[in-house]
Formats: C-alpha cells, structure tokens, sequence
C-alpha cells in the first residue's frame, strides 16, 4: 500500500480543478455501436475479424493535440472473431497506468480468464482533472483506436477506478451513457466532473464509512445520482459499524430493468482494499474485487456475434488466484453411437461467496453435431447469475443449458464451450451432467 500513500496530503487539493472540468466541452461520441450498451444487443466493432495490429503493453495516442499513452492488456490466445468485454481501470491521484496493470486492474485480471480486454490510462499530472473535457476525449480516442483494431463486445464496456480514478469512473459514466454498460467507484467524489448525468448506468458505489480524504457522504451523492437516473426505490442503505471490521452491500430495488444501483460500505478509511476482519488493506485478500466482477459479469450479452467463431476455443491460461479444485471433473461417459455428445465440467476461479466455471462440449462421434443441450444439477445454495456462449434454463438446482444460434454445429472430434459464474461455495461441482443433441 506504499505507492498510494501520496494520495492522502495530496487529493484534497483536486477539488479545486472541478468547476474547469465540469463546464469542458467535450469530444463526439465514438460511434453508433455505442447505443448497443443501453440494451443488451451484441454489436461487432470493425475490429472483429481482423488480424490485430495492437498488443499488450504502453501505447501511445495522439488526443486532443497532446501525445497520451495507456497500458493494454489483451487475452491469452486472442480469438479474431470473439467479441469481449473492455474494462478501463483509471488510477488514483499520483498513482499512475503501470500502478493499475501491476495490481490486475483492480484484481479483475485474474478472474477474468481471457475474456476481457482491459485498458489503464495515464493521466496528465498523474491525475483526472478532465479540463475541458481532455480525458473523456482521452477514453473516446482509446477506445476507438482499440475496437478498429480489436474485436470487442459493444454492450460489454465498463469503467472503474479508486479515488481520483473512481471520480474519472463517474464523470465517463455522466458524459457516456450510451457507451458504458456500468461502472464501479471506490471511494470517489465529484472531481471529474459530471457533463450529462441525467441518464441511466448501472452503477456499483464502495466507500469507507470514516474516509478521512474523500469523505463517505461524497460517495453517497454519487450514488444518489444513479438512484435517480435509474428510476430505483430512494432509501438509506445499512452500513456497517465503526469497529464491526465488516461491509455491507446493498442492492436497491425497484431499479429499472437492466440498470441496478449497488452500494457497499466498509468498516474503514481510504483505501481500495479493505479486508473484512482486519484493519490492513490487502490487494490479495480483499472482497472488492470479487463483487466487482460479479457485478460487471451479470451483464452478459445473449446475442451471437455477426461473425460465426471457431467451434473449438484455444486453451486460456490456468487460474491464478486459487487452486485447482479438489473435485474432479464431471463427465459424461463417451457415447458409443456417432454424432453423440460428452460435456465435461471444470471450475475456473472462486473467491468468496462465488465461482466462475465452464463446461467443454465435445463431439466424440463420426459425425456433425448438429445443436446440443447439457444438463446439470447445481448443488444447495449455488446460483448461476451470468452465463455466456449458451442459453440456460433455470439457475439453480436442475440446470439445462442448449447451445447459442452461432455454435449449436460442433463437427466430429470438435469442442466447444460455454460458461457462467454463479453465487454458492464452487467446491461442489454439479451432478447429473449430461449432453444430449438432437
């Protein structure tokens, strides 16, 4: 936590910058596709299908006359044809793009396994004063550079950021309604700016009840202005107790469909990483991140890319942030009559009160499948609360799953899968699973 502690005698001084950032003109939208974040409709960037000409690693840009830079971080095994999500994770006063990649974006990357294209930004004077509008033109430079080169899902962007980096989070949440899908701020205030703010985003508020640098009544306003914007039921949320060592998350109702509002206090000052039952931040241990993903990943696009994918997926990387699973994969046993189906169940990531797993489909017969179904029974207290690359019904106990228009055709000896993350302990790995094809 040493490469923050600048902030504390330096940010109140940011405040200041607000009313030059507020009244900023700012740069055109980056595009139609943008409306595909309001509604849930996949919409291809005229990166997919392209061979990428970007990689991970320091970019730089041109925007708004001035040379910018930003860290990128694509997938292992990038797939052309597969659209993915595109997380920005804007930095803290005096900390910067590398503080952000280092730590995972926000400890996002490690359980994203290869699904998401991230981006962390530099700010000018390792800030976001957004002066006449420069770092939202800053965001609409980068992403329109990253999604003509990229293949990115267009109603799959979001935005989060801690300190001066969540007041970045909000302002881009104000001034792109119609970009991002939702955002997260930890512990921010009004120091960006906020040029719009009138309509909906689905938006996720962390805040320490006793921050000493951004106090929490700052967080709650806004909060306040997604309660509105979104049309949820105005209440007083509960927060925890000074000395409780615990949060308190807290899902409003009565929201409009598509636009939740999500609040969570800590028992804690300023800090990204607050850590239930301690008084000590930690990146590793913390349970931001786990919601945090949580809430991003329960938007998951249910329609097929205009380009067909392979029907087979290259391998992502092993799990990082926790041990294999002490329960073996679940598999039907091989058919013996072509055309018929295996599906084999495998747990991905689990973290506190959630799981991210995947489920291979695979043809082991002479000929075509030609759409499939899987079916399995989850174990007591676990729910599937996002799902991609199929169609579910049901999300908990017994669970069916057929495959999305684009890859029900899985030729002889091909695969393909889909996924989901879900709430429950991810050690049990479900019963009954099962593939059919018609």
């Amino acid at each position: 936590m040493a490469k923050r502690t600048s902030l504390l005698s330096s940010i109140a001084a940011a405040a200041v910058l607000l009313a030059a950032a507020a009244g900023g003109a700012l740069s055109a939208d980056i595009g139609e596709t943008a409306q595909a974040s309001t509604n849930g409709t996949l919409a291809a960037t005229a990166g997919c299908g392209k061979a990428p000409t970007l990689s991970s690693g320091t970019r730089t840009i041109s925007s708004g006359g001035q040379n910018r830079s930003y860290i990128l971080r694509i997938p292992d095994g990038y797939d052309r044809n597969r659209p993915y999500r595109l997380i920005f994770g804007f930095h803290w006063l005096n900390g910067s793009a590398n503080n952000v990649a280092s730590a995972g974006y926000y400890g996002l990357l490690p359980l994203s396994n290869n699904s998401t294209i991230f981006v962390a930004p530099q700010g000018i004077d390792n800030g976001w004063a957004n002066t006449n509008g420069r770092d939202l033109t800053l965001f609409d430079d980068i992403s329109r550079q990253i999604e003509n080169d990229l293949c990115v899902d267009t109603s799959q962007r979001f935005a989060l950021g801690w300190s001066y980096g969540g007041a970045m989070s909000y302002a881009v949440a104000c001034a792109r309604p119609n970009v991002v899908r939702a955002v997260t701020v930890i512990s921010g205030a009004n120091l960006s700016g906020c040029n719009g703010g009138t309509q909906p985003v689905a938006y996720f508020g962390i805040h320490g009840i006793y921050d000493s640098v951004l106090n929490i009544s700052m967080g709650r306003s806004l909060r306040d202005t997604f309660v509105r914007n979104n049309g949820c039921t105005a209440q007083s949320p509960r927060e925890p107790s000074r000395g409780s060592l615990t949060h308190i998350t807290t899902t409003y109702s009565g929201c409009r469909e598509g636009y939740p509002v999500q609040w969570a206090a800590f028992d804690g000052d300023h800090t990204p990483s607050p850590v239930d039952g301690s008084s000590s931040p930690n990146d590793s241990r913390t349970w931001t991140s786990g919601e945090i993903w949580r809430f991003f990943s329960q938007f998951a696009s249910t329609t097929p890319p205009t380009t067909v994918p392979p029907t087979t997926v290259p391998p992502t990387t092993p799990p990082v942030t926790t041990a294999p699973p002490t329960t073996p994969p679940v598999t039907t046993p091989p058919p013996g009559e072509p055309g018929a189906c295996t599906a084999t169940y495998r747990t991905v990531n689990t973290w506190p009160g959630g799981y991210q797993a995947e489920v291979t489909v695979a043809n082991n017969g002479a000929t075509t499948l030609n759409g499939w179904t899987v079916r399995l029974t989850l174990a007591s207290g676990q729910a599937i609360s996002s799902l991609w690359n199929g169609v579910n019904t049901g999300t908990t106990g017994s669970v069916s799953v057929r495959n999305a228009d684009y890859n029900g055709t899985v030729g002889a000896n091909g695969s393909t899968t889909f996924g989901f993350t879900a709430t429950g302990n991810g050690a049990t790995a479900p019963s009954g699973v099962s593939c059919t094809s018609p």
